[in-house]
């Protein structure tokens, strides 16, 4: 378990700019202290700076929803995201999810029950947003777990296995939980 009380020093790519700025934050628990340049989307830190490669980046315009992570709990596509405007926030993505003891978190374990993925791209910004979609508690039926999802797209069309992931977790589908 990582120690949040301690901050991690995350060196200065010579890549980066007499511009850049420092930024706390933390990532999937652990306590980081970064320079990054003031252009630099959440997205792009997460999969070239911290190799966190589980959050996706599929169009880059905020359309798609497979960049999607929590940051302080709220689901946000990271690829609209500048990482200068969180700092001091808290930042969860499809690795961050893992339950203490490395079990799954359960809508990760509903995802894989409901067979709720074919190719897998969207796979983690569907489980982000369906983690912040139950804790934001708004949407109880189906048709309102669909329109709360809009934003993430599938192309392989596993709409109707992701929402019964999901109503699993809330306690209304099949072998609910």
């Amino acid at each position: 378990m990582p120690d949040h009380n301690v901050i991690t020093e995350v060196a200065r790519p010579a890549r980066t700019s007499e511009h850049a700025i420092c930024v706390n934050l933390t990532v999937n628990g652990e306590a980081l202290r970064l320079m990054v340049e003031p252009w630099t989307s959440l997205l792009d830190l997460l999969r070239d700076r911290l190799d966190l490669t589980g959050t996706k980046k599929g169009c880059d315009h905020g359309q798609c929803g497979a960049c999607t992570v929590l940051v302080d709990g709220v689901r946000i596509n990271s690829c609209l995201a500048l990482v200068v405007t969180k700092d001091d926030c808290s930042v969860t993505t499809i690795e961050g999810l893992v339950q203490p003891g490395g079990a799954l978190h359960p809508l990760q374990e509903a995802f894989i029950a409901h067979d709720a993925f074919q190719c897998g791209y969207c796979t983690p910004g569907q489980i982000c947003s369906g983690v912040g979609l139950l804790k934001e508690g708004r949407a109880q039926t189906a048709e309102e777990i669909r329109e709360q999802m809009s934003g993430n797209i599938c192309r392989c069309g596993a709409y109707p296995n992701i929402v019964a992931a999901i109503q699993d977790v809330l306690g209304q589908g099949e072998g609910a939980r």
